[in-house]
């Protein structure tokens, strides 16, 4: 299902992602209400989720479609006042709980209004992200998923056969030879599976429509230089070991710098992700429950499998942005700045010198006659 998901477009891979987001919530929200549910808590609860999402997913569309969002007369106040207006609906929440606060239950109400915070924060917050790594390019959501998936498998297949030696006191049954062996097989996996993914425009290409699925034809140009392969000198010592061993002398070789960035991510799948596992395990412990739900039997709820992936999509929206992401100067951008902080009359000279300029364009000039005069039509 997941992969058929995956092909049908980016609009359902994402309409996925909030799916299980909002089912996890549920879990980790019905955990508390567990305890006492007190008046308005779920209402609370479920207000506060809509509201982040507001302010969560209009950021991602003013960002990411500013020239489809900017030009529009209905949504450009919303555009302009977004962030205020997610503000007001956040503050009406809180003004609304602490007039609900009662006496002899002012402690519990508390508990529930830092929990409700810390599941927004946790699961909502991280799961955004991964939303945002859909939007860069599907590669950046199915690669890190892969990759905390592979390190799950190959973390219990080594410790089921080989593992003596307990990791940590939260998962008796984790051992440090599976969280070794996890760690090679990850590297080995990240490395393939970024090979086959980055063949496809499909899967490393920017979101630029919505609709589009595997049967469309996309392309991206140009494309981000990471997923091209580039000549790597080896160095002397790992040339002489492929001579001795293979009789074949090797001094260099192709390496997309993609395959070089899974390795990072794998490590961090494999040494790092694997805590948001075990703080679920503590949060069960304290609020002594064997599983978060019952919605995939065998394995328990929903939070139960995405502990890991949340913060696996954080860390590859930090480290996409800080490391490999391409900070080009687009039409969306120079259009937000154009209607925040010209007036009327200095879009009108703009447009003016921009029509100058294209109209000594003789290659142009036969493309743009059309363009300009519905755009003088438009501001006229």
């Amino acid at each position: 299902m997941f992969f058929v998901i995956l092909a049908s477009g980016y609009i359902w891979s994402i309409i996925m992602v909030m799916i299980i987001t909002v089912l996890v919530y549920r879990e980790v929200i019905d955990i508390a209400s567990a305890k006492g549910d007190l008046r308005w808590y779920k209402t609370m609860s479920w207000y506060y989720l809509i509201v982040t999402e507001y302010f969560l997913y209009g950021e991602s569309i003013i960002y990411y479609f500013k020239e489809i969002v900017m030009v529009d007369a209905f949504l450009l106040p919303f555009t302009t006042h977004h962030r205020f207006i997610s503000f007001t609906l956040y503050v009406i929440g809180f003004v609304f709980f602490v007039m609900n606060l009662k006496k002899g239950q002012y402690r519990q109400q508390m508990s529930q209004f830092g929990w409700t915070h810390m599941a927004i924060f946790l699961i909502v917050f991280q799961a955004h992200f991964i939303v945002d790594n859909i939007l860069e390019g599907l590669i950046w959501f199915v690669m890190p998923a892969a990759l905390v998936v592979c390190n799950d498998i190959f973390a219990y297949i080594c410790g089921f056969f080989w593992g003596k030696t307990p990791l940590i006191q939260l998962s008796p049954k984790k051992t440090v030879e599976g969280f070794v062996g996890g760690l090679i097989f990850t590297l080995i996996f990240g490395f393939l599976i970024t090979t086959a993914l980055m063949r496809f425009d499909y899967i490393v290409c920017p979101v630029q429509d919505l609709g589009a699925s595997a049967w469309s034809d996309i392309s991206c140009e140009p494309k981000n230089p990471v997923f091209t392969a580039a000549a790597w000198r080896l160095p002397s010592l790992i040339r002489y070991v492929i001579k001795y061993l293979f009789l074949s002398d090797i001094s260099e070789v192709y390496i997309a710098p993609i395959q070089l960035h899974t390795i990072v991510m794998a490590c961090f799948a494999s040494l790092i992700a694997p805590f948001g596992g075990f703080f679920a395990s503590a949060v069960k412990r304290a609020f002594k429950i064997k599983d978060f739900g019952h919605s995939i039997p065998g394995h328990g709820g929903l939070t139960d499998r995405m502990d890991c992936q949340f913060l696996m999509g954080l860390f590859a929206f930090m480290y996409y942005h800080s490391f490999i992401k391409m900070y080009n100067v687009s039409v969306g951008t120079i259009l937000a700045l154009i209607i925040n902080n010209l007036s009327s009359k200095e879009q009108l000279e703009l447009l003016e010198r921009l029509q100058t300029y294209l109209i000594n364009q003789d290659h142009l000039a036969s493309q743009i006659d059309s363009v300009i005069s519905k755009a003088q039509n438009l501001l006229t």
